[in-house]
């Protein structure tokens, strides 16, 4: 998007980073994300054009209106999430487009953590997007939601709790990139038990297909459940492709290792979650091919 050199313009260009990391927090999809920021430059003009000098600070100015625009958008995609063929995961994005300035902490920026910050408000999840991600105070964040201080600390602390993250706890161990080359191997060599032996007793899988490839509609529950899950998987891919069953490759989105797996004439990307034991808890699998699209 080019825009004439106006103060405005050049704060947007500046911050647009920024304010992308942001809205794809709280939205977990990126080209959504990127229409939001769009938005706010055109409003951004317009303010420019018509406010008589009324903005004190650009950047604030535009955070503003970015977090409002997302959270107005947020509640609009609600019902459409709740019409969602199978289960819902957000969009990944390989961690080299995203701009530098969105990457920020990559604590807020991990499928997981986006998965999971769907079971918070629209004010939550702004409030601990802004606090955990870009180091923002309740009374900075206040004034963008037009509450109290102390109505964010509230929404900051309970969000964090349903997050399972806080200032002071160890983050979830991260995924051994030894580890991971190995179940990659592992993997292309067809050997499923392997990889699978990984996996915790209550491990769980999400998969998303978005009603365009097959997968799971309900999240499976159990080691031996998402065992048989993937023995299956495996199956389909041989009686495709006897001799290249599976073609497995890492890649890094979200600022943390993926798995890209290629079989049965489609591509599904993994990301995994380890237990403080180092086995594998959660697996989320994105297969929705229209989600993909900025990340292979």
């Amino acid at each position: 998007m080019t825009l004439t050199a106006t103060p405005a313009t050049r704060a947007w260009e500046a911050e647009r980073g920024r304010l992308i990391g942001i809205a794809y927090r709280m939205l977990g999809d990126f080209g959504l994300a990127e229409d939001v920021v769009s938005d706010v430059a055109i409003e951004a003009l317009n303010e420019e054009r018509t406010g008589s000098g009324r903005v004190r600070s650009w950047p604030a100015w535009l955070t503003t209106v970015c977090v409002r625009r997302t959270i107005d958008r947020v509640r609009s995609l609600a019902a459409s999430r709740e019409e969602y063929t199978g289960h819902w995961l957000p969009e990944p994005v390989a961690t080299a487009r995203l701009p530098e300035d969105a990457v920020a902490d990559r604590e807020l920026l991990s499928l997981a953590l986006l998965h999971l910050a769907e079971q918070l408000s629209p004010d939550a999840r702004a409030a601990v997007v802004l606090h955990r991600a870009f180091g923002m105070s309740a009374v900075e964040i206040g004034e963008i939601l037009e509450t109290s201080p102390a109505a964010v600390r509230q929404l900051i602390s309970r969000g964090e709790r349903r997050l399972r993250i806080s200032a002071d706890a160890a983050k979830a161990p991260p995924a051994d990139p030894a580890a991971l080359a190995s179940l990659v191997s592992a993997i292309e060599g067809g050997d499923i038990t392997a990889v699978l032996d990984l996996l915790a007793d209550d491990a769980i899988l999400w998969s998303d297909g978005g009603g365009r490839v097959r997968a799971a509609l309900n999240p499976i529950f159990g080691a031996e459940k998402v065992r048989r899950f993937f023995v299956g998987v495996a199956e389909k891919a041989a009686a495709h492709d006897p001799a290249h069953p599976f073609t497995v490759g890492l890649l890094d989105a979200n600022g943390e290792p993926a798995i890209a797996l290629t079989h049965s004439g489609r591509t599904d990307l993994l990301t995994l979650e380890f237990d403080a034991g180092g086995r594998i808890c959660g697996i989320r699998q994105v297969s929705n091919p229209d989600k993909l699209r900025f990340v292979l």
